[in-house]
């Protein structure tokens, strides 16, 4: 830490799963040196602003790209501006996801981005597949999936920017892909499948009896729970509930109904949900034409869909930034608290991260100030301004 002082804001902290309505953090170098109550403070505080929100900068980590642009198949240009979208909406945590491609795409596009993930720009890579179920497939161009290769993960994982790692247990040789993904220190997530709850069960039980695990966001890519089959969302569930992994909630309005949403939260507990954006090249755009990886998409009314064929498509990602995906989740009902702590510590938690996703002297000095609504006003990362309305 340096002693270069930086800001000190007030209004209602929001971290850790709890809030404090008149709170301080107050910022030296690129650290948090104090997080708190105002009455604790003992500097000269600022004045009271009961109406800004002062958030822990948002993690997110699943998102393909925004601002015009995709991370499966833009050029650094573009990749650098879809993170800036993200960051200058509050998003100073991002994990660059790509979907399903042949291996020498996928090599070519973890060459590209390893850059930004040394310089600290990207937290890190997150391949959606290859090894997925056709059958639950959504979004994934079909002929790039392809049955378990423990060896073609080894390779993809060479790079050293690979973070976490989207596979469906009922893939071959699913339990040697979660090994050498431990070996590397990478998160597994299961998603995209087909598996009964009971395949589902004895993977994630496997799994989490070695370290962290999610799903990739619940229910999308998955058969729906029905009474006599209950399948991956009824054992993912109950892994949660159990502690054993935290599940991927793409709450943004589309993916999944409100009172999904809020039921979700209700049953496992905020520790055990990761809110993403699954945010697209259309994010921050007019509707129109884009691409995820080689597959075509429409966004019309700020929903994208797979383009070309008869009747709606696919969802094929999404178009809201993390902090509109914690918005709709408040609307849902879900606590303003708890919907925050999901955005934030508990998917720094699955990274691994202990410096970011809160607001607590020493973290990372990211702050997303917003109005009461969640309109993001400022945003600090690492002590510097990137965003800021506020005079």
């Amino acid at each position: 830490m340096t002693d270069r002082p930086g800001p000190v804001l007030r209004g209602r902290l929001v971290t850790g799963g709890s809030v404090t309505d008149d709170g301080i953090v107050a910022v030296v170098g690129d650290r948090v040196s104090y997080a708190g109550p105002a009455a604790g403070w003992d500097g000269e505080p600022p004045p009271p602003a009961p109406d800004r929100l002062l958030l822990p900068g948002l993690v997110d980590l699943h998102c393909h790209g925004a601002a015009g642009a995709g991370f499966p198949d833009d050029d650094v240009d573009g990749v650098r501006a879809a993170t800036a979208h993200h960051r200058a909406h509050g998003t100073t945590t991002l994990v660059a996801s790509l979907v399903s491609a042949p291996a020498a795409v996928l090599r070519e596009r973890l060459a590209l981005l390893a850059p930004l993930v040394h310089a600290g720009e990207l937290a890190g890579v997150h391949l959606e597949g290859p090894f997925l179920s056709v059958a639950r497939c959504g979004a994934q161009d079909p002929a790039a999936l392809l049955p378990g290769d423990p060896d073609l993960l080894r390779a993809l994982l060479a790079t050293g920017v690979v973070v976490s790692v989207t596979l469906a247990p009922e893939t071959a040789r699913a339990a040697e892909l979660v090994a050498v993904l431990r070996e590397h220190g990478v998160l597994p997530s299961f998603g995209h499948t087909d598996a009964s709850a009971g395949v589902t069960t004895a993977a994630v039980r496997a799994a989490a009896a070695t370290g962290r695990l999610s799903a990739t966001h619940l229910f999308n890519g998955m058969p729906p729970m029905l009474s006599r089959a209950p399948g991956p969302v009824a054992a993912c569930l109950a892994a949660a509930a159990r502690g054993e992994l935290v599940v991927e909630l793409v709450a943004d309005g589309v993916h999944l109904a409100p009172e999904t949403v809020a039921a979700v939260f209700d049953l496992v507990g905020p520790a055990q949900v990761a809110l993403v954006s699954d945010a697209m090249a259309a994010t921050g755009m007019p509707d129109g034409a884009y691409r995820l990886g080689a597959l075509s998409v429409e966004v019309a009314g700020g929903v994208a869909r797979l383009a070309g064929g008869e009747g709606p498509g696919a969802i094929a990602g999404g178009t809201a930034r993390l902090v509109d995906v914690v918005r709709s989740t408040v609307a849902a009902g879900v606590p303003l608290a708890d919907a925050v702590l999901a955005a934030t510590a508990t998917p720094a938690g699955l990274l691994g991260h202990d410096d970011v996703g809160r607001l607590a002297s020493g973290a990372r000095a990211d702050v997303l100030v917003t109005d009461p609504d969640l309109n993001p006003t400022a945003v600090l990362r690492a002590g510097a301004w990137v965003h800021r309305e506020e005079s």
